[in-house]
Order: structure tokens, then sequence, then C-alpha cells
């Protein structure tokens, strides 16, 4: 049987089985298989995976649900690799509700000491299912990993958290934000701190604004029953986004502690002061109230912009500018950091315009990359103009995990740092929970625009909103 250890346990090492809950779901369906199956490839999966759902399926067709899965994606099958997954998999249906369930559960996992519970299910079962694990004797040396949404708000987020930790301890619980398992928000960490030309400016004293960016040109299409309760700024700024910011924001990670990281964002989140609704946009794309699901007159955003303080000795009096939405020119992410502008040079004209200022920008989608924006000499005179450095990271390190791929990884193994932390997480609600309480009016924009002009209000005094960063055609 599973180890017995009292609550809080800590589960060293990797597991020796995977479990999910849900995994005949849409979750799975686009996700979860193909990492799996890249796992496989690239042999870093070496535990049984225990499929257990409310659908009375067969093995086989769980198998055949997988394959059909991972084709979908555009994944090239190799039949050696899918027969070994195969061999891996089993499933067991059963009601959520029932102990039965749980204890069909525990048997199949007879001997093992390590496993994961993946709840691919939405949050009002997340308490139900981890309730019946701990009765069933499961959770003692086990990992719980759980999909967002944690909590609509502060309120709500603190009371499923305090369901949880009645039941397990805060180091089991791996609460995923799929932006953690990019490789290209990973950048981020290295590029900043993996270069010391970096760090002397990487400050309030030569650093006037940065953007975040966050741009989808296509609309909510047939998801309005999930979309027109969350909105975007529950939907990407609360956690992606705010993920993203701590990364850029963070003091260096010292030490080797498996908390450092997620210590150094926690401390970016303390720092910041709530969110001013005075500064907050929330646009609404024409067409939206005709989308299925979405509720007559509906005020859910579908595109966001705000303004954000870090009050702390490093980025005091910078501000943070955040915009997100639906329906946009272009799909992109990108952070740019934009320096201060520099005084009048006294060997270009005197009429000449101010140059720009300096600009770091990490694209972290599509084809993730940096580009260093700076000025030169014109080739026929003296005037300035801006020349840009730019990388693509896949040009150097080629392909890169799937971020499903990381996280199910780092679960299997026990990495924390991919994953969302529970005072980081209040402190994030914490920051927004002002715009959800006093959330100004949407204001309607024309698809393929980028949001109300109001949105422009917000950085005109930091010469407006930087055009992202495209990717070249290749």
């Amino acid at each position: 049987m599973i180890r017995r250890v009292r609550k809080g346990g800590q589960a060293d090492g990797a597991a020796d089985a995977l479990v999910i809950f849900g995994i005949t779901g849409d979750l799975a369906r686009v996700m979860t298989y193909r990492s799996l199956y890249r796992l496989e490839a690239r042999g870093l999966l070496d535990c049984p995976v225990v499929g257990v759902a409310f659908d009375d399926w067969t093995l086989d067709q769980l198998v055949e649900r997988a394959r059909d899965s991972i084709v979908e994606t555009g994944e090239r099958v190799d039949e050696e690799v899918f027969a070994r997954l195969a061999k891996r998999l089993s499933y067991h249906h059963g009601d959520f509700t029932e102990q039965a369930t749980y204890a069909e559960v525990a048997k199949v996992l007879e001997g093992k000491e390590r496993p994961v519970f993946y709840l691919e299910i939405p949050p009002s079962l997340f308490g139900t299912v981890v309730h019946g694990l701990a009765d069933a004797g499961l959770t003692k040396y086990a990992r719980v990993v759980v999909e967002k949404p944690f909590g609509h708000d502060l309120a709500s987020a603190r009371e499923l958290n305090e369901t949880l930790h009645a039941l397990i301890d805060e180091s089991q619980l791996y609460r995923i934000d799929h932006f953690l398992g990019k490789m290209s928000v990973e950048d981020i960490l290295y590029l900043r701190f993996a270069n010391t030309i970096l760090e002397p400016v990487w400050n309030r004293h030569f650093v006037s604004s940065v953007q975040i960016t966050m741009g989808e040109n296509f609309e909510v299409a047939d998801r309005g029953h999930f979309y027109d309760p969350v909105g975007a700024l529950r939907d990407v700024v609360q956690n992606h986004l705010l993920q993203v910011l701590s990364l850029v924001a963070m003091e260096p990670p010292t030490g080797r502690g498996v908390d450092v990281l997620n210590d150094r964002k926690r401390d970016v989140f303390v720092a910041m002061a709530e969110a001013d609704p005075a500064t907050y946009v929330r646009g609404q794309y024409r067409g939206y109230l005709d989308v299925g699901g979405v509720a007559p007159g509906s005020q859910t955003e579908t595109f966001c912009a705000l303004r954000l303080e870090i009050d702390n000795w490093r980025w005091s009096g910078v501000p943070f500018f955040i915009r997100a939405g639906k329906s946009l020119p272009v799909t992109v992410t990108e952070v740019r950091v934009v320096f201060n502008t520099i005084p009048w040079l006294g060997f270009v004209p005197k009429d000449a315009p101010r140059p720009e200022p300096n600009q770091l920008v990490l694209r972290i989608g599509p084809r993730p990359g940096a580009r260093l924006r700076m000025q030169a000499k014109e080739a026929d005179g003296p005037m300035l103009r801006p020349v840009q450095l730019d990388m693509e990271f896949a040009s150097f390190g080629g392909e890169g995990p799937t971020p499903y791929e990381v996280l199910l990884e780092a679960a299997m193994r026990g990495e924390a740092r991919h994953f969302t932390r529970q005072d980081a997480l209040e402190e994030t609600w914490r920051v927004v929970q002002p715009l959800i309480d006093a959330p100004p009016p949407v204001e309607v924009y024309e698809p393929g625009t980028w949001g109300p002009s109001s949105a422009d209000d917000l950085v005109r005094d930091y010469g407006g909103w930087r055009n992202p960063w495209l990717p070249s055609a290749h």
C-alpha cells in the first residue's frame, strides 16, 4: 500500500505514478496526450499513467482518443513511441463524489509511494476529489496539480486554499499557469541574470517604463459560455501577465532552496500598490454581444489596459503598462523595456527631432526572441536613425518543449518553481481586486484595432504604445 505519513509529508523524488482526473476532457485532447507522447519520445516518462473520468470508456477507447488527439495537434506519430505510451495507460471510470472511485484508484496504486494527481477538472470539484483521495489514504506523499482558474477574486481564492489546505500541505499543491511552462518566459530569467551587462541599467535610474502586450487577432468564437463570466482581466492579466511581470521586475534569486524563485516573485507582488480603477480601461469588440453564450447586455471586457506601480528601490516611479485583448490587429505577446531618452546632442542639427529611447523587446510568442532597438548615424548625413539587433531563439537552440511538457515533467520531478505559490497568488488578486470591485464601463472598439482610444491616454506621457515586434515572414 501507499506509505502513510502525517499531512504535509514531503514527496521527495520522481513520481512513480501519474493519475489524471478528467482524462476524457477537452484539455486532455488539446494538450495532455501530446505532452505525454513527447515526454515518452524524449525518454522522460517512466511511470504508469492512470486515467480517471466519469465516461464509461474501455482502455481501447482511451488509447484511440490519445492517438487521435496527438494527430489533431499536428504531431507526427512514431508508432514505436506511441506503443510505449499506450502500454503505460490504464483507465477507470467512476463518479468523483463516490468513495468507491477512490478505493479503485488506491487498488491500482498498490505499492506506489509518490503519486502525482493531475486534476483536469473544474475548480468546483477540486475539494471533492482531494477529499476523496485523502480519505482513501492517497495524499500523504502525493503531489496534486490543479488547473486555473484558482478563484475568481481574492475571497474565493482564499476560500479554495483553505479547503485544500485542510487536506494537503501547500508544498504538495502545484497550481498550473501554462505561461510558466513557456521556454520563452523562462528565457527572461536567463537573459536578465546570466548577462551582467543588463543589471546596471535594469532599474528606475535608466528605465522610463515597461510595456507588456498580449494581443490575439481572433474573437471569442464558440467559447462565449466560458469567456463571458471571466473577461480579459481574469483570463490573462491576473495570472499569465503578472507572472511575466514578476520575472521582469524581480531581484536576483540567490541560494539553492526550492522556494528561492517564488520568494523573489512574491516580493514583487508585495511591493505593488493596488491597481487604480482611474488608470484602467475596459473594452469590448463590436459584435461580442452576438456571440453564443454571452449574456444580453454583457459588460464583460474583451480588452483591458492598465497601469501598475512597484514601490521598491529598483522600480519606484517606473510605470508598468499592460494591455491584452481579443480581436486585435495581431497575435503577439511581448515585454518592452523602454529606457530614458537622451539629452540634446551637440553634434546633430538643433532642429533634429529627439530620438526615440532605446528599447529591449522580449517576444514571448509567436517565434520567441529578443530585439535591442538603438540609435545610429544615417549613412548620408548627421541625423540619427533607429536600428535594431534581432535574435530568434529557435535559430540558436532549436525547438523547445511545449509548456505542458515542461509542467508535467516538473510536477513529476517535484520542481515547484514552475508553479504558482499561495502567497504570491493572493497578492496578485489583492493587486487587481479594486478593478473587479469598481470597474469602469466597457467601451466598444472595432475588431482589428488596438482597443478603445482611451487606452492611449494611459501611456501618452511615455511616448505612447509601441507597435509590437512581429515575426518576419519566412
